[in-house]
């Protein structure tokens, strides 16, 4: 029999680690969130776990808009960055050098290296534990096309992804038939 705890969770990756940017007034942030997903495709909506005492939360929750953002393998450093720093103390855009554009709906910024990137406003929010659950209607789809196939899949010779697998260390996932580690943790 397996034994676990409540705090055993990193049972969940790898995976995707999704970076969500907010700006309410002159103030903007960006957050590493490995607990997101797509809730419903029509609409679309899509939905992230933020803690209440995360200064991005405090944006969403003063603005009611959010971004989704997905970054490449090589990239990830903005990942890591992002989830260990607070905005609280400046900018995390300045601090890790991170270029990114305004968002055409919210405001919320974009990042210019990521491969795809959602708009949302935010439609319902749920507590459940120590997170929130934000829920949010896509209203913009930002993607680099020439990084996917005709199928909408990733294109895997032009694209890498990194996938968390927890203490700063990740897999990529790319076209190879073995996954590379990396660790950013050095």
């Amino acid at each position: 029999m397996l034994e676990s705890t409540s705090k055993t969770v990193l049972h969940c990756y790898p995976g995707l680690v999704a970076l969500i940017t907010a700006k309410s007034g002159d103030k903007q942030n960006i957050m590493a969130a490995g607990w997101h997903s797509y809730i419903s495709y029509d609409p679309p909506i899509y939905g992230v776990a933020v803690a209440k005492e995360r200064f991005t939360h405090h944006l969403i929750e003063e603005s009611k808009k959010f971004a989704i953002n997905f970054v490449p393998a090589e990239y990830a450093h903005f990942i890591e960055l992002s989830g260990k720093k607070t905005g609280v103390d400046g900018d995390k855009f300045e601090r890790m050098f991170a270029k990114w554009k305004e968002g055409e709906v919210t405001g919320a910024p974009i990042l210019q290296s990521a491969y795809v990137a959602y708009e949302c406003e935010v439609i319902d929010t749920n507590t459940y534990g120590d997170h929130d659950w934000l829920v949010g209607k896509i209203t913009r789809f930002h993607q680099d096309k020439e990084k996917f196939g005709q199928d909408g899949l990733p294109d895997f010779n032009k694209l890498q992804l990194p996938l968390f697998l927890g203490q700063s260390k990740y897999l990529i996932a790319d076209n190879a038939t073995t996954l590379k580690e990396i660790d950013l943790g050095k």
